[in-house]
Parts: structure tokens; sequence; C-alpha cells
């Protein structure tokens, strides 16, 4: 059911996304050019994809924390109900859980073109996708938030190898540590939801976060198609009145909170 899902999906966005051409929004259009359609090759993208390579040929089996379907974990255990431990590869993991090449590069370009200063991750896994987007601004506050310890220390020494010792990370089960965090922060300019696939825990993460949104902040949704309550999820979220210029990409959400501009829904090719 869900691969009918997703390839139902997938053929009415190729029929009703559109190019630079279809883009009524100036905003929107140097977004495409500068980030979505942008393909040169920053010098940042060579180290952190040897060191997905070297994750990918590691050996080593970790015991992770597993939270259930679409966990902090970035693995899919429906049949789990309750926390439970569980013994994975770590190359299992960088295969199943780490952000594309593709989308990876794109995150880069994003935070390089928005230039936030204070960002959240929700999901480290491994930190690949944490790299990506703290090497698109080494300046700003990163907080990455990890369910799992044992991944959460391998994405760690990950963040020393490639001198990102300065991403603050938040390691425990979301309830617990989400809220001390959304405390401390009165405001975000960049928020990376990734870290559980479930309709509700997404709507809760957003709706946690919305008040903390201004007009530069930037909400970024992944996998919004991963099942039917995630896409569920997604489109409450694109109708809520402060998110006024939203973007679909057809993995990737991205929500934006500009007030002097008029609600707008994209869907654009990637």
């Amino acid at each position: 059911m869900q691969s009918l899902f997703l390839s139902a999906q997938y053929l009415r966005y190729l029929f009703i996304s559109k190019g630079a051409h279809g883009i009524h929004s100036s905003f929107v259009y140097s977004l495409y050019n500068e980030v979505i359609k942008e393909n040169r090759n920053f010098y940042e993208f060579q180290p952190i994809e040897r060191l997905r390579r070297e994750l990918l040929y590691s050996d080593k089996t970790i015991e992770v924390t597993d939270f259930g379907a679409g966990g902090q974990t970035g693995e899919s255990m429906p049949h789990v109900k309750h926390t439970a431990l569980v013994n994975r590869q770590v190359r299992e993991i960088a295969r199943r859980s780490s952000v594309s090449p593709k989308k990876g590069r794109m995150l880069f370009r994003l935070v390089n073109f928005l230039q936030p200063g204070v960002m959240v991750e929700l999901g480290t896994s491994l930190g690949v996708s944490t790299l990506y987007q703290f090497k698109g601004r080494p300046e700003a506050t990163l907080y990455t938030l990890e369910g799992s310890a044992a991944t959460a220390e391998i994405a760690r020494d990950n963040f020393r190898k490639l001198n990102a010792s300065s991403i603050v990370q938040v390691v425990g089960n979301f309830e617990d540590t989400l809220p001390p965090l959304l405390n401390k922060l009165p405001s975000v300019d960049y928020v990376f939801f990734d870290g559980n696939h479930r309709k509700e825990a997404t709507l809760e993460y957003f709706y946690g976060f919305l008040p903390r949104a201004a007009d530069n902040t930037v909400f970024i949704f992944d996998d919004i198609r991963w099942s039917r309550g995630m896409y569920e999820a997604w489109i409450e979220i694109i109708k809520d009145k402060k998110a006024t210029v939203t973007i679909d990409l057809f993995t990737f959400g991205i929500i934006f909170f500009r007030r002097q501009q008029a609600k707008q829904h994209f869907v654009v090719k990637f």
C-alpha cells in the first residue's frame, strides 16, 4: 500500500511541479536558482562524502535506542511500541538513514543562502546532514537532537574529524530533551525536522517551534511523503496561516514565515 501511495504521489508531483518559468515570486525564484537547482561543487562537500564512504564500509555494530515508527534513530520499526535497544550495523544506518548527497548539498546551499544565526536539527543520526548544514554557516549556533546515545557518539566523532566540534548535541528522548531546549530559545532562524516521521509527533514539533518563528525563519521537513500520516501532517502544516510561503520538493517540504508576502504554495522540481 505504501509503495502504491508513493508511486501515485510521485506521478502527481511530476505532473504539477514547475521549474523557474512557473515561479511567480521573486524570493522563491531566487531560492530556486541559487539553492534548489544550483549544482556548484563547494569544497566542503568532499570531506563529508569521504566520511560517508567510511561509514558505509564500517564493520562496527552498535546498540541503538529505537523509539518506534520513524523514530529518532532514523529507522522505521512500526511494530515497536515502546523504547527498545536494537543492534544495528553502522553501515546499514549510513545507507538507510543518512541524507543523500543531493539533499545534503541542498541543505548546505540553503543555509549558505539564508545565513541563519540559530539552527536546530531534530534527528542527528550519524551526523552527515548535520555536517552539511553546519558547513553552510559555521558561525551559526547549531543544536542537533538525537535519541540514541550510541548513534550520537559516532556523530560526535564525525564532528571532531571535520572540525565541527562547536555543534551542540542534545541526546535523549525528544519528549524529555525538546521542551527544555524550546524554553531556552526565544526564537529560531532555521529548523530541520528529521527525527520522527509520525503524524502526531511531526505536528507536535511544528506547533512547538511555531511561536519561535520570525519573518526570516525557515522550517524544513524531510520525507514529507514517508507515509500517509506524514503527508497528512504536511498538508495541515501548509494550511497554517502563519506559513506564508510553502514549497513542496516531493521529499523535502520548506516553510517560510514572511509576513510581507501573500500566502502562496509552490510545487517545484528538484
